[in-house]
């Protein structure tokens, strides 16, 4: 085997969330490239439609699953939707997540259990349906589970208390699954910085702030989704199989937001 070989994913079976666009859309297509046949779940259906094409385009099989993956059932579904089409489940890519930053005193009770909810329970639904049918194939420590955080569950900075808590739980989720999961499933985790998805296209639009981010990320530049997929492909083929219980830092270097919501101190 060489040393290219490892980073294949021959005739896996992939599960990626999220996958309609961003950072899942170019994991998807990342791991079809690398060998593997990919289920493919989001809300939107054309946009997964359009990364099954691309999947295709790669020489392996797509399956496409619409769902509201904020539901813990439907995002459980998925491992069994895999095993059914496919025959076989060896890598789960959590990718759906996301808050939108929120003041602390509007940050209530419910809008904090709705971020854990959205970033961690739905991981975890999906990875407790998912582990039984691993273990059904052999390549042990070939089977793997990345959840992909922030570098928010990792620094601080004023307006994240919400997302920044949940990406927190997920990142150490990954590291006390892994410790349950170990030597059967590998779990890992990807600090994800700042890239340019759908999420930032209102700050692309504004040079302003698109300079702010560059300036202050230490490569001078936001990622891009390629950079987040080519981690996942390390986590989850045989190039990372010594790793488990690990977060992996891609994110240009930033150790604090590198971008200012100018939120106001709190008052009386």
């Amino acid at each position: 085997m060489t040393i290219l070989d490892r980073f294949t994913l021959t005739d896996h079976v992939a599960v990626v969330t999220g996958a309609g666009r961003g950072i899942g859309a170019a994991t998807a297509v990342a791991f079809a490239q690398a060998g593997a046949d990919v289920v493919l779940s989001a809300r939107t259906a054309h946009q997964l439609d359009a990364v099954a094409d691309q999947v295709r385009a790669a020489g392996r099989r797509a399956l496409v699953v619409p769902a509201d993956l904020s539901d813990t059932d439907a995002v459980a579904g998925l491992a069994q939707a895999a095993y059914d089409e496919f025959g076989r489940l060896d890598t789960v890519v959590n990718n759906v997540g996301g808050t939108i930053p929120n003041a602390f005193l509007d940050t209530d009770v419910a809008y904090l259990e709705e971020a854990f909810h959205f970033n961690v329970s739905t991981a975890h639904a999906l990875s407790l349906a998912a582990v039984p049918l691993m273990l059904k194939g052999g390549d042990e420590g070939q089977k793997s589970i990345v959840n992909i955080s922030s570098m928010m569950g990792r620094a601080s900075g004023r307006g994240y208390l919400a997302y920044g808590t949940a990406k927190a739980a997920l990142a150490h989720w990954a590291r006390l699954a892994a410790t349950d999961l170990a030597p059967r499933i590998r779990v890992n985790g990807i600090f994800v910085g700042s890239v340019m998805t759908s999420a930032l296209e209102f700050v692309a639009g504004v040079p302003e702030m698109m300079e702010q981010m560059e300036t202050k990320t230490p490569l001078g530049r936001v990622g891009e989704a390629e950079d987040i997929a080519a981690a996942a492909l390390y986590l989850c083929s045989r190039a990372g199989q010594y790793v488990t219980g690990k977060m992996l830092e891609v994110d240009g270097g930033i150790q604090q937001p590198n971008l200012d919501l100018h939120l106001p101190d709190v008052t009386t």
